[in-house]
């Protein structure tokens, strides 16, 4: 869940080439009382090599989340920060990937979630499973 500076897909290498860039689309999210709400969303950015930010809002009518993430590659292995600026939570990020896939877990006290990430020329799929009072997003977006 993170952003970086290039903005051609073509242009770009590295473990983020093809993600940098503006993303929109829909979803849900399932709160801990199991009820869902479809959301929609809104993702950038921001690619420079090893390197990406991002910035995911979402929003129902009655949910908003604010994610915003920090990593960057090595190899296969992505690492980072994380934050939630809605509900002040800040934590990191370690997992694997490369080539559009990744698979991370977010963490900081008292809260875990394993993200997902699956781009695909100009689509794709995240998906957040946590174990807290949100518990999980599903989300599909387009360039």
């Amino acid at each position: 869940m993170t952003a970086l500076a290039s903005t051609t897909g073509h242009a770009q290498s590295g473990p983020f080439a093809g993600m940098a860039g503006t993303w929109s689309g829909a979803g849900s999210v399932t709160l801990d009382d199991g009820s869902s709400e479809r959301i929609r969303c809104r993702a950038t950015y921001h690619v420079g090599g090893p390197r990406m930010t991002m910035s995911l809002t979402c929003a129902s009518d009655a949910y908003k989340f604010n994610l915003a993430a920090d990593v960057q590659a090595e190899g296969s292995v992505v690492s980072g920060n994380w934050s939630e600026s809605s509900r002040n939570v800040s934590g990191s990020l370690q997992g694997r990937g490369g080539g559009g896939n990744f698979q991370v877990v977010a963490s900081a006290p008292g809260f875990n979630a394993d993200i997902s990430m699956r781009t695909t020329g100009n689509k794709q799929a995240v998906t957040i499973r946590a174990d807290s009072q949100f518990r999980g997003a599903s989300i599909t977006l387009s360039k």
